[in-house]
């Protein structure tokens, strides 16, 4: 039979008009990409909203109100003997300093001449924060010549009076709180007007511990960021190694049997298991049973370790299965051993994977809660600590936790400072994450 022989079949239509059918195909197609654009722009429209609210809210803890003041430190008061001996000059406490900032605002506001109906003491005296008779009084204790002498003086303002020069406070509201008053506020714009209340930017909000629930001004990160850096530290130490041994010997070494298969299956469902879980898993170990301290980086780095280590497993395992059979064929065809194989050409070739991977993880433990609740560090912490290794047995804060501390305290001066702790937080995972491209583009390699 000859190809002219051949039966053929009518053709129907035409290559080049459009069908019925081609066209509810292309119309299920442009269906599709509308859905997929419109849930992209959802998304895009949600985080702007979020990252707007954020910042919005936040970017103003950056920048801080202080006072700036021409401060005599009578001697007669800071050191009655004369001596300048800072162990001495210590028994003078804040009260003391406190009475000479009054003072000096008092003298201020008098030679400015800012005459304001109804003003009393007490409303120029509690224009000042508490923090400022402390902040004045380690500048002296750590230089005691200044005792004696008329010294310019930058002290923080009252949290109320840097709610107004940004806006939260108003003449309306202060009609109705009781923790500032309309001439405060008038008494605010006339010595912003005389230069002598002023906006800063704020460098103790990073550096700075936190403190009470009176004093949201002078609140800092300081602790926070040093905690989170230690919990950090030991999960890289301990999650690191361990995940990498763990995926080279379930990948390369281990038989395939039900065992194995058990391993894997748990290695995913741990990846899956809430973060609350791991809170409790630490409780009951590594405070309960083996008797750790609360509130300490070495136990918060443990549980984040454990949390951490199958979301390092599983990218890991995943980046040296990519590597093609080939190479390890071909190591293996010239002459190297097993171990040599994986070491010296697996392991280089899956390194961004296992890089990417690993800061990821770590980005993902860095911004944990709910697990450091449960064990303690969400106490108050003032002192920084120590250097390590002590200081991963010292009390300390983390960043989530202390944003979640500052949300749950009734003056609207921790909502701001709760804003700017998120702005750091993401500003921290936005590097890491940048961090983790940049390492996976610069060792790529390509077969």
């Amino acid at each position: 039979m000859t190809d002219a022989s051949l039966p053929t079949t009518p053709h129907r239509g035409s290559l080049i008009e459009v069908d019925a059918r081609t066209r509810r195909r292309n119309a299920a197609e442009k269906r599709f990409r509308l859905y997929g654009l419109v849930a992209l722009g959802i998304g895009l429209a949600a985080l702007v909203i979020l990252l707007t609210s954020v910042l919005s809210n936040g970017v103003s803890a950056f920048r801080q109100t202080s006072l700036v003041l021409e401060m005599n430190l009578d001697a007669a008061v800071l050191d009655k003997k004369g001596n300048r001996d800072p162990e001495e000059m210590k028994k003078v406490t804040t009260i003391g300093y406190g009475k000479l900032i009054d003072k000096a605002l008092k003298e201020a506001v008098a030679a400015k001449g800012i005459a304001i109906e109804g003003l009393t003491d007490k409303d120029v005296a509690n224009m000042i924060s508490k923090e400022a008779a402390a902040q004045v009084r380690e500048r002296v204790l750590s230089n005691p010549d200044l005792v004696g002498e008329t010294v310019t003086v930058k002290v923080l303002a009252n949290g109320r009076i840097d709610g107004y020069l940004k806006g939260r406070v108003t003449m309306q509201s202060a009609e109705r709180d009781s923790n500032v008053t309309p001439n405060q506020l008038r008494l605010a714009d006339a010595l912003m007007a005389e230069g002598l209340l002023v906006k800063a930017f704020n460098w103790d909000f990073i550096t700075g511990p936190d403190a009470s629930e009176l004093r949201p001004e002078a609140s800092g990160l300081g602790v926070a960021i040093l905690g989170s850096a230690y919990m950090m530290i030991i999960v890289l130490i301990l999650s690191l190694p361990i995940g990498v041994a763990a995926s080279i010997y379930l990948e390369e070494f281990a038989p395939k049997n039900r065992w194995t298969d058990l391993i894997e299956v748990n290695i995913s469902n741990l990846a899956a298991v809430p973060s609350i879980v791991f809170g409790i898993l630490g409780l009951a170990i590594f405070i309960n049973f083996a008797g750790l301290p609360q509130s300490a980086p070495i136990v918060g780095g443990l549980v984040l370790t454990l949390m951490t280590l199958p979301r390092i497993i599983i990218p890991t395992r995943a980046a040296l299965g990519a590597v093609p059979p080939s190479i390890r064929e071909a190591a293996l065809g010239v002459g190297a051993s097993k171990m040599q194989t994986i070491f010296h050409h697996v392991l280089p070739l899956a390194m961004p994977g296992i890089l990417t991977g690993m800061i990821i993880g770590l980005a993902q433990a860095l911004g944990e809660t709910a697990p450091l609740l449960l064990i303690g560090m969400v106490a108050f912490v003032r002192d920084f600590p120590a250097a390590p290794p002590e200081g991963f047995f010292d009390p300390a804060a983390a960043l989530p936790v202390q944003v979640y501390n500052w949300t749950q305290r009734a003056d609207p001066g921790f909502a701001e400072r709760a804003s700017g702790a998120i702005i750091v937080l993401l500003v921290f995972l936005l590097v890491m994450n940048a961090v983790a491209i940049l390492l996976r583009n610069r060792f790529e390699r390509r077969w």
